[in-house]
């Protein structure tokens, strides 16, 4: 078993006054509304003039693993070792 204690007993005047400083101000960043959340519609501007993907982007991703298999192929077949 432990033995427990107040922390209350063994702060300084500093550490209380800091304790209360950094408690004053959670509660004000907690209270300020500019602090919200972002609502989805207004915050979203980053997104605009941006496409959403195609159905043909499985296209790219095939030329893409078809020119990697290729590269590796013909390292394979020149005989050269890594």
């Amino acid at each position: 078993m432990g033995i427990l204690y107040n922390q209350e007993s063994n702060r300084t005047e500093l550490q209380k006054r800091l304790a209360q400083e950094l408690s004053e101000k959670a509660k004000k960043k907690d209270l300020d509304p500019a602090k919200e959340l972002p609502d989805g519609v207004d915050d979203s501007a980053y997104i605009e003039g941006t496409k959403q993907t195609t159905a043909l982007a499985w296209v790219w991703v095939l030329i893409v693993v078809a020119a990697v298999g290729i590269a590796i192929w013909l390292f394979v077949v020149s005989g050269n070792p890594l």
